[in-house]
């Protein structure tokens, strides 16, 4: 096991030396080699833990804006094809500064693509259907459930009866969200119970490419080069799908200039948030990292109530509070 006093959260100085000239490719490439050599030196360190922890929470703050992104001003679908086509162009000239994937990753990659496909078609029919505040908190507050059934199954991990406490807390705070919404929305209340259970629907799919996404990073030799193919090849279906279906009608009338600085910005913010929660999963266990993620329902609730002007009030920030509260205690009672 490495030394955890030389090898802590910071950056250590063999990375620093590779830092200091980072003006051409080579050295570029050379910087991603040495942060991914310090990367699998802390996988099972007290420091990956702490790392993994912190990773977890900036995803969370930076999903949280994502969905946002998706969701304000513009149609989801236009908004979710600004993303897709802005992440394609800004990863593909990273692929040249990672090495190459090896043989075994080409299929992994493709149930990524199509894992992914399904989870964001999922998410912009929800988003079209319900208010943010309302889809966010049970599209992201479900996934944790199923996301720790999953990392049992597939990676023998266990939760502890804190943790199940801390899961159960998470749950209620969603279902009670959910029965909230039922009984007292008045804004989208006719599209409200087909937004409910698309929401429900898309937290499944959260579930499945957590997990799946963890399997395929722990499965590459370098985590970069799953990172940065990852995000070129899942981000070519919805620009297609604008190029190739009745989708592009939606472009009609559109000023394309804020449509495309929303795209870059949510590219740029997409690195940060689903590159975090898979690093995250490769330092420590996924089920802590795919709940203590679920923090971003508060944050939710705020770019809610202060961006998007949606109404929020007492009790559904409580409940949303209840979610990260149990997403804590998982993260405590391991």
């Amino acid at each position: 096991m490495p030394n955890e006093s030389a090898k802590g959260v910071f950056v250590p100085r063999q990375l620093a030396r590779h830092c200091r000239a980072p003006g051409t490719p080579r050295a570029r490439a050379s910087v991603l080699a040495a942060m991914s050599e310090w990367l699998i030196s802390l996988e099972g360190t007290g420091s990956g833990q702490r790392l993994a922890m912190i990773l977890a929470l900036q995803a969370a703050f930076l999903h949280a804006v994502f969905g946002s992104l998706q969701k304000a001003r513009h149609d989801p679908w236009l908004s979710r094809g600004a993303i897709d086509a802005c992440l394609v162009g800004v990863s593909f000239p990273l692929l040249f500064l990672v090495p190459w994937p090896k043989p075994h990753m080409w299929p992994i990659f493709l149930g990524v693509v199509i894992i992914h496909f399904l989870y964001k078609v999922l998410q912009a029919m929800a988003y079209s259907r319900g208010a943010f505040t309302v889809v966010y908190p049970v599209v992201r507050g479900t996934g944790p459930l199923f996301a720790v059934i999953g990392a049992w199954f597939l990676f023998g991990e266990v939760f502890t009866p804190v943790q199940w406490l801390g899961l159960g807390v998470l749950l209620s705070g969603i279902f009670g969200l959910a029965v909230y919404n039922l009984m007292f929305l008045v804004t989208d209340r006719e599209t409200l119970v087909p937004a409910l259970g698309l929401a429900l629907g898309t937290g499944l799919f959260v579930a499945l490419y957590t997990t799946y996404d963890a399997f395929g990073i722990r499965s590459a030799v370098d985590p970069f080069t799953f990172l940065v193919w990852f995000f070129f090849l899942s981000a070519f279906d919805f620009p297609m799908l604008f190029a190739f279906t009745p989708l592009r009608r939606r472009l009609s009338g559109i000023a394309l200039r804020p449509l495309v600085l929303r795209g870059l910005a949510g590219a740029i913010v997409a690195f940060g948030s689903f590159g975090s929660v898979m690093l995250a999963t490769r330092l420590d266990k996924v089920g802590e990292a795919a709940v203590l993620r679920e923090t971003s329902t508060v944050f939710a609730a705020l770019i809610g109530w202060l961006v998007l002007r949606e109404t929020v009030g007492p009790r559904r920030i409580a409940l949303m509070t209840l979610i990260a509260a149990g997403a804590v205690i998982v993260e405590m009672g391991g």
